[in-house]
């Protein structure tokens, strides 16, 4: 294949960058997905319990935050832009909980189906020095009733009209089902709009259709069986997946190697990783599907946007706990970011 990647002029890029940046607010983004409540218990461990060899945390406070496809809606109101979320919770307190979050935060819920057979999930994290010590998962994970489908593709229906993108956060806790990304991936197709997907590989079938893909190294080379090795490696496993699952695009994610994009007709594009240090990665991939979706709804091209996201993510991973980042710092870091040897 012939190379058509060019190099862009540093401060012309930065100016694309920054432009695109500064149109994030009043973004429309619909989030479809599996909805979590994370709870962090802070403290300080000071000795090993005598009842087992574990150690006694001291409880100094404790935070609740939006988890799963709400930490990706609370990524894009991080950046002014207009998220509204779609997904199933119980009828409980911490459902509750998730709804005035997001009321405060400004995130819209019309969208959001409650079913009263299953429980919020709930994810404790027990952190101590800076340091997760244990996690407890409370949660339903499985296939949502016929009703409560139904319900949920009503909401959407009401929902998807204004919509610039559409976002999917699939936990495979049971909400991205057949009908739903069905249902997603035709209506974006219709109108134009991007379909993005955080994946889970069991579920890379229900995928078939959208515009891009975010697996991680792991998830892309469970999706398609094929292992990573290198450069060639992964544009070899990139291409396998847009081709099983009729993609234009598939952006892997790769911890402290940084990005790597594999666009149809243009091969594989890698961006070194931008963190200085990494202190927690938790919700990285929400902040990096998140900056994606809103690239291309501002006219970045896919390689634009995925240098834009790996921005994003060197600033979050470099913050404890389900963490975003702002306009403010992200304008900061294209200013101070390396661009000189940046081709696309």
């Amino acid at each position: 294949m012939k190379d058509t990647r060019r190099q862009m002029d540093p401060d012309r890029l930065k100016k694309r960058l920054l432009e695109a940046v500064s149109s994030f607010p009043g973004k429309k983004v619909l989030v479809v997905g599996d909805v979590m409540l994370d709870q962090f218990v802070w403290g300080e461990v000071s000795r090993i319990s005598p009842e087992a060899p574990v150690p006694v945390v001291q409880v100094e406070k404790e935070s609740f935050l939006l988890g799963g496809a709400a930490n990706v809606a609370n990524n894009l109101r991080s950046l002014e832009a207009s998220p509204a979320l779609s997904g199933v919770i119980g009828r409980d307190a911490f459902g509750e909980k998730i709804i005035r979050l997001c009321d405060k935060k400004g995130i819209r819920t019309s969208a959001m189906v409650t079913d009263p057979e299953r429980p919020t999930t709930l994810k404790t994290r027990i952190v101590a020095r800076g340091q997760q010590v244990v996690r407890v998962d409370r949660e339903e994970a499985g296939t949502l009733s016929d009703k409560v489908v139904s319900t949920l593709k009503e909401q959407l229906e009401d929902n998807l009209g204004d919509s610039h993108a559409v976002v999917i956060s699939d936990y495979h806790k049971g909400v991205v089902c057949r009908k739903i990304m069905e249902f997603l991936v035709d209506h974006s197709g219709r109108n134009t709009i991007p379909c993005l997907v955080d994946p889970k590989p069991v579920n890379a079938k229900l995928y078939k259709g959208a515009t891009v893909i975010t697996p991680n190294e792991k998830e892309a080379e469970a999706i398609s069986s094929l292992p990573i090795k290198g450069d060639k490696g992964l544009e070899k496993t990139a291409r396998d997946i847009a081709q099983k699952l009729s993609l234009q695009i598939v952006l892997i994610t790769r911890g402290p190697e940084g990005m790597a994009l594999w666009q149809k007709d243009k091969g594989l594009f890698t961006i070194p990783t931008m963190a200085r240090e990494v202190f927690d990665v938790t919700g990285a991939g929400d902040t990096v599907i998140s900056l994606m979706a809103l690239g291309l709804t501002t006219g970045l091209s896919p390689c634009e946007a995925a240098f834009l996201a790996n921005l994003a993510a060197g600033i979050v991973v470099g913050k404890v706990g389900t963490a975003t980042v702002t306009r403010g710092e992200l304008e900061t870091a294209i200013k101070r970011a390396p661009v000189e040897s940046f081709v696309y």
